[in-house]
């Protein structure tokens, strides 16, 4: 692979990373918006490494070019290859920004496993006084499991995620993707709705509803909490879709 093909790539490779962060907001399909300098500062980097590379090669071509014609023009030509097939590594990288794959949806909410049980120990305020709190999955998850539970009871709460239709057919989850650094390791947070049909699969919507207390007190297995709903809304999906 010639340096010309290498700075080619390279240069590919960062101007991949800064479309994707300092250009767009598509990078939070993939990672959490705190990692957005990294991603800058390695894009930036891989394109100026890029175009350095490409240069030099471009300004010490004519020495080489007369060395090699010196040398006849067979022992070029049986060289054209490799650049040719080191540009099939930039191949993903087109893919990425031309076909960007969506934010994990109902598909990967089924393949993973669920968040272990909340901590016991974990104490929440009360909550605000308006007739709608409006409440993370991960928060709500958290309160049905305190031992403080009795906060959740009664009160109307608005939860936003995606549908996740049931396996077996009855019923949907509420759910969204929680992730600790990348997409590579989301854990599926859900919540079962009960009293309103499923939406659409993978569809974002806002769920009003009231906290279904536990029948015999908080499972020492994790379970996954549930809500009667009042009102289901379609929305747009949010700019950040991860928890």
């Amino acid at each position: 692979m010639s340096r010309q093909a290498q700075g080619a790539v390279l240069l590919i490779l960062g101007a991949a990373l800064l479309s994707i962060s300092a250009f767009s907001t598509t990078y939070v399909n993939y990672v959490k918006p705190g990692f957005r300098p990294l991603l800058i500062g390695a894009g930036a980097v891989l394109a100026v490494l890029g175009l350095l590379s490409v240069v030099a090669d471009v300004l010490g071509r004519p020495a080489a070019h007369d060395h090699d014609h010196d040398h006849g023009h067979g022992h070029g030509h049986g060289h054209g290859h490799g650049p040719r097939v080191a540009w099939l590594l930039a191949a993903p990288v087109f893919a990425l920004v031309l076909v960007a794959p969506p934010a994990l949806g109902a598909f990967a909410a089924r393949r993973t496993d669920g968040p272990p049980a909340p901590p016991r120990t974990a104490a929440y305020h009360a909550l605000a006084g308006s007739e709608v709190t409006e409440l993370t999955l991960g928060e709500f998850i958290g309160r049905a499991y305190a031992p403080s539970g009795p906060s959740l009871a009664g009160r109307q709460v608005r939860l936003i995620g995606f549908a996740v239709p049931a396996e077996d057919g009855r019923g949907w989850y509420l759910a969204r993707m929680q992730l600790r650094c990348c997409a590579a390791d989301a854990l599926a947070l859900e919540v079962a709705v009960h009293g309103a049909p499923a939406p659409a699969e993978d569809s974002w919507v806002a769920v009003t509803g009231t906290w279904i207390p536990w029948q015999h007190g908080v499972p020492d297995d994790y379970a996954v909490p549930a809500v009667t709903a009042t009102s289901v809304t379609g929305i747009e999906q949010p700019a950040e879709p991860y928890e």
